[in-house]
């Protein structure tokens, strides 16, 4: 069977086990050529394979509920629910997203792109469809990496206390992003008794089908009495005490004998977790020897794994190479991450000074109170969150960290536009989460250069700070000179008939504008106004007082902005309003290119510049 035959998984329900075989070889071909293209998270979704299809084999989607944590790992789920033709498209602007969407196909029963959400949210339909007294099955299928979440527990101990009838299906590779850290991860380790259990199952088995006559006599109380041996030789009661019925583990590439297990699980009404080994980057040998360089990848080259093209250098990674280099004169400065230790740039810190960088796991709550504690007891503490990831640490930002006026520095990168990871991953609503928390500095800088100024300045403070950052930056025609004061703006381009007041990346397009401007004859000044929070009111001040009219420029959703914080400035201070404030509309942004959407809503250059023109004429 070709993979442009399969338009539902009841294709699936009459191939043998050697065409299962072929079909997942042809399904991995399929993700590793439209990644190698497209870009996207590839190991990942290599080691799920098997597994994706012994679900659709067993559960009859969308009837029953299926819910990817994170998300990320849903391509073969994809093609295998009629979208093979689309896959070109993966992560494309108006294409398929690069994870599972409810507007995008029935079968995509809950939309993700956070971690550690699935459990509860198939809670969620669990209890509906026993409330509304419909028959489905629902099915949580969570990465090892998922786990270390917290929101995980919560969900596993609400839904064992009430027993509802519900599948978690553990995938566990030992991996998230950055390798798995912490105690759950020493456990499911011991369940996977480094795949000896599973290891001698198969030999076991095979061995004694080998016996003449008696063999399968054999075989059949071999198969009676593992369980028995499983819970002597594995230490399973994690999830029993929780109480869920626990399978496993077993061999996550193994079709035949995951759809036994599931089959099985379907006739037990209580909730159950399944335990599933896999590997990541099953099928391609780089993503196999290194699975986090490969977890998510830009395009890249087929024969050998290397990218194609090249991106700016990593903002996160020069900010982590330059506070380990001063944390060498620095003893009190130390990290904190959440499962994105290489990711966010802080790879070298950890390697110099592993006493003092911490990954916690996908956990962002305890990262910033872990870092608050840290403060309090005289440390420097770096947290490094993606901005759409620290949103899941608002209470903790406000009350651990602000309330306190504890010096803690957030490190938020992919701040802005997060591209084809689409709109789970755009940092656009920092500003509005951050700005109005008393007694937090939020900075956004516009090179390299000036990111280390601002953390300069933050180890001579005695309060929290926040730096905004996007995940690389092309490099500026001028020049940066430093040294940063926060809540004073640098002004790039002098002009007196407007003034365009924006910071970081988009400052780029900024100046573009008012080139384009100037050779229609108007002169506008573009102010980098790198500190977000306080505002710097002695420039505003200035420029109000001389009638520049004022434009606001944000890579970052209008409501609760920076052009908002403007506006309210002007109308406290009886000072004429912008003219224009230029953002991101109130509405989800879907995946794209950072300059298609850039074009889409009217932020890159060229349309800075006709909408500066035309509220000047108004």
């Amino acid at each position: 069977m070709n993979l442009s035959d399969i338009s539902s998984p009841a294709a699936l329900k009459s191939l043998s086990q050697k065409e299962l075989q072929a079909l997942a070889g042809e399904i991995r071909g399929a993700i590793i050529r439209t990644v190698a293209v497209n870009g996207g998270h590839l190991a990942s979704n290599l080691g799920v394979v098997e597994l994706t299809i012994a679900l659709h084999r067993t559960f009859d989607c969308p009837q029953d509920k299926i819910i990817f944590d994170v998300g990320h790992q849903c391509y073969a789920h994809k093609i295998l629910t009629g979208r093979y033709e689309q896959l070109p498209t993966l992560r494309k602007m108006n294409g398929l997203s690069g994870f599972p969407r409810r507007e995008e196909s029935p079968c995509d029963a809950y939309s993700t792109g956070h971690a550690s959400t699935a459990i509860s949210a198939a809670l969620g339909m669990a209890r509906a469809r026993d409330m509304r007294g419909e028959d489905y099955q629902v099915v949580a299928v969570v990465g090892d990496g998922a786990m270390t979440g917290g929101m995980c527990y919560e969900a596993l101990n609400d839904a064992g206390s009430t027993q509802t009838p519900m599948m978690v299906v553990l995938n566990d590779n030992g991996m998230s992003i950055s390798r798995n850290v912490g105690a759950l991860s020493g456990q499911l380790t011991r369940l996977r008794m480094s795949r000896g259990w599973l290891g001698a199952k198969k030999n076991v088995a095979e061995a004694l089908n080998r016996i003449p006559v008696v063999g399968k006599s054999l075989h059949r109380f071999f198969q009676r009495v593992k369980n028995g041996l499983r819970n002597v030789l594995v230490k399973d009661r994690f999830f029993t005490s929780l109480g869920f019925e626990y399978f496993g583990p077993i061999d996550g590439h193994d079709i035949v004998g995951m759809e036994k297990v599931f089959r099985q699980c379907r006739k037990i009404h209580k909730p159950i977790v399944i335990h599933v080994a896999t590997k990541k980057g099953m099928g391609f040998a780089q993503a196999e020897e290194r699975p986090e360089k490969y977890h998510g990848v830009a395009p890249f080259e087929l024969e050998n794994g290397n990218v194609r093209g090249t991106e700016g250098p990593s903002l996160g990674k020069q900010a982590g190479e330059y506070i380990t280099a001063l944390a060498e004169n620095r003893k009190d400065i130390c990290a904190v991450t959440a499962a994105m230790t290489a990711s966010t740039g802080f790879s070298s810190f950890a390697a110099r000074f592993p006493e003092r960088l911490f990954d916690v796991g996908i956990a962002e709550e305890h990262a910033v109170t872990l870092a608050a504690g840290m403060a309090a007891a005289g440390m420097r503490p770096f947290a490094a969150i993606y901005e759409t990831f620290l949103q899941r640490a608002y209470d903790q930002v406000l009350e651990d960290v602000c309330l306190q006026r504890l010096p803690v520095c957030l490190m938020m990168d992919r701040a802005g536009l997060g591209g084809e990871d689409g709109p789970t991953h755009h940092g656009v609503f920092g500003v509005s989460m951050l700005r109005p928390m008393p007694g937090l500095t939020l900075l956004a800088p516009r090179c390299i250069e000036e990111l280390k100024g601002m953390i300069d300045w933050f180890l001579r403070q005695d309060g929290p700070a926040a730096i905004r950052y996007p995940r690389s930056m092309a490099e500026g025609s001028i020049p940066y000179t430093g040294p940063f004061s926060a809540g004073h703006w640098e002004t790039l381009k002098p002009g007196g008939e407007a003034a365009i007041l924006a910071s970081s990346a988009i400052l780029r397009e900024c100046l573009e504008a008012a080139q384009s401007l100037k050779n229609d004859g108007i002169n506008a000044a573009v102010i980098n106004a790198s500190t977000l929070s306080p505002l710097d009111e002695q420039t505003l001040l200035r420029l109000t007082a001389g009638r520049i009219p004022l434009v606001t420029v944000e890579e970052h959703c209008l409501a609760g902005g920076f052009g908002s914080a403007v506006a309210a400035w002007c109308a406290k201070e009886g000072a004429a309003a912008p003219i224009a404030m230029l953002g991101l509309p109130d509405r989800f942004i879907p995946h794209g290119g950072r300059g298609q959407l850039l074009q889409r809503y009217g932020l890159d250059g060229e349309s800075i510049a006709r909408q500066v023109k035309e509220a000047l004429r108004k």
